[in-house]
């Protein structure tokens, strides 16, 4: 789906749903990750992540659009758009909107390189696991300010 085509499918659902024209921009954002789409409320352009079509259905999509577009028509009239308020959750229900996006199967994995690093104190013996390395002559047990030492057993998660 291009933008051109997520543009027409925003207007459509616009008009069908809410009876109000949209009247803004609508297009992908790739850098989205965790969330579904994004409402902006300086110049009321919609992002929507790529992956709401590329790893759900059609229906899930509409879902989010639905759900942006609550947020871009209690703004423009002036209620509050937040999902906290009483006019959002009622006007995500009278148009079935998604209340929360799926996770892109993409961003479940860890933002870490999938390994973890065991060290021990050298003075109290705790043990500690880390996604990432650190300086051993900068950092220092935490409990008892002993050295810390990296053992030898590194394994990579997942």
């Amino acid at each position: 789906m291009t933008n051109e085509a997520l543009q027409a499918l925003v207007e459509e659902i616009s008009l069908q749903d809410f009876g109000r024209p949209f009247k803004h921009q609508a297009i992908f954002n790739a850098r989205l990750r965790s969330t579904g789409g994004r409402y902006h409320l300086v110049d009321h352009h919609i992002d929507i992540n790529p992956r709401m079509i590329n790893d759900f259905d059609r229906e899930t999509l509409i879902g989010v659009i639905r759900h942006e577009l609550v947020h871009y028509h209690l703004a423009l009239a002036g209620l509050p758009y937040q999902h906290r308020s009483h006019e959002f959750k009622q006007l995500l229900a009278q148009v079935g909107g998604s209340r929360y996006a799926p996770t892109p199967k993409q961003s479940v994995k860890s933002k870490h390189s999938g390994r973890q690093y065991y060290y021990h104190c050298q003075k109290c013996g705790r043990q500690f696991i880390r996604h990432r390395r650190v300086n051993l002559e900068r950092y220092a047990c935490g409990y008892c300010g002993g050295r810390l030492q990296l053992d030898e057993l590194v394994r990579e998660v997942g």
